[in-house]
């Protein structure tokens, strides 16, 4: 085989590797940690937070006064205009707050809320949290979710 055989092989390997990777990835609730703002410093840093510090929904309202948190849950979803994958995830969300009694979805345009991305942690669209009544994060998705990976993290909320 000749070298360039060789390289186009290999191309193909590790695009398939990415690839399976990506599919076995995205759209999976994970455990979560809590993004607490430095005091003193812009940079942000990865703790626990204590039960004194400020709820993700309070982070949220601030930066959305008009958004509604849902009695016993709320999906809040980041996402940007020219996400394709944004779109089959609010359709999703929207579902799920439809058929879920006291759960309501609120859409965050990235963007916009650059301030309340970073100091979520939010790295890439869609990016969805699952928090519960108390607006604490439970869970965060990054890609876009399946029904029924939504309905099983409310589960833990």
């Amino acid at each position: 085989m000749s070298t360039g055989a060789w390289i186009a092989v290999a191309a193909v390997a590790v695009a398939l590797a990415v690839g399976t990777y990506r599919l076995l990835t995205d759209g999976r609730f994970r455990g979560t940690r809590s993004v607490v703002e430095v005091r003193g410093a812009s940079a942000t840093s990865l703790e626990t937070t204590s039960p004194d510090d400020q709820s993700v929904w309070t982070d949220v309202q601030a930066a959305m006064p008009d958004a509604v948190a849902g009695e016993q849950a709320t999906l809040v979803q980041f996402s940007s205009a020219f996400c394709a994958p944004c779109r089959a995830t609010r359709r999703v969300l929207t579902e799920v707050a439809d058929l879920v009694p006291g759960v309501t979805h609120v859409e965050v345009d990235a963007e916009h809320h650059l301030e309340l991305v970073r100091r979520l942690g939010v790295l890439r669209t869609p990016t969805t949290l699952v928090l519960d009544g108390a607006g604490n994060e439970v869970t965060r998705a990054t890609g876009a979710p399946r029904k029924e990976q939504v309905l099983a993290a409310l589960g833990r909320a």
